[in-house]
């Protein structure tokens, strides 16, 4: 059975261990796009550490829940090398990744996590040992892509403001901010996460019960790194905290 990782957060993949003690290496470019017709593209790990660098590599493939939360299932599905590396003090070194197949009806998403290796990480002043995981994104583009969203819902019960937001197209987008704003003055902002083809994601807002029985109508802007959403909710004082 394949191995499979849920997360609220892409921080819970990539436990950057920047705690003392951990190697010290930068991988560039930090998300890969797979432009239509590429079928192959170079990662590049530079060792900026004073020790020599091991790294071990894994693809996982990047799907969402229900509830909009991140799924990783070990994948197979692209070819990448070295699948071990070593990586010489304040060198570089370059990871190749190709397509087994051609690209479909809906972009494809995975992640190729670069652990490094515990027997290589120095010890901390604790006497611990800490080791770096980098997650390195991958989108491997539908055959013709459509960027498209929308704003599911807005509900107001007891004080919170609940915004369900979906991708309706065969993209990924990703939330850059979701703002929502009141001519009484009130205005709150959430960053928001990465939303792939599907999936659908739920944000909440408390609203103090006092500016929020001086509420009339809220506009909710949904603005992403592709598109623009917006909607409203007319406010009624049954909707506010008691």
């Amino acid at each position: 059975m394949p191995a499979m990782l849920r997360t609220t957060t892409a921080v819970a993949l990539w436990l950057a261990a920047a705690a003392c003690g951990a190697a010290e290496f930068s991988v560039t470019p930090i998300r890969l796009d797979m432009e239509s017709g590429m079928r192959s593209a170079a990662v590049t790990v530079v060792n900026d550490d004073e020790q020599p660098l091991r790294l071990q590599l894994k693809l996982m493939e990047w799907t969402q829940d229900a509830s909009g939360l991140d799924v990783y299932t070990e994948s197979d599905e692209l070819v990448y090398f070295p699948k071990l590396m070593s990586v010489q003090p304040k060198d570089r070194r370059l990871v190749r990744i190709g397509l087994k197949a051609p690209a479909g009806g809906s972009e494809r998403t995975y992640r190729l996590l670069l652990d490094e290796l515990p027997e290589m990480a120095r010890p901390g002043a604790s006497g611990l040992s800490f080791t770096v995981r980098f997650a390195l994104p991958i989108f491997l583009p539908a055959a013709e892509s459509h960027p498209r969203g929308a704003i599911e819902s807005i509900a107001l019960e007891d004080g919170r403001l609940r915004v369900a937001v979906k991708n309706t197209g065969n993209q990924n987008f990703r939330i850059t901010s979701l703002a929502v704003q009141s001519a009484t003055g009130f205005a709150a902002e959430l960053a928001g996460w990465y939303l792939l083809p599907g999936a659908h994601r739920t944000h909440t807002i408390e609203i103090p019960a006092q500016a929020c029985r001086s509420l009339r109508r809220l506009e909710v802007t949904v603005k992403t790194d592709k598109l623009s959403l917006e909607g409203g909710l007319d406010v009624e004082p049954r909707m506010c905290s008691r």
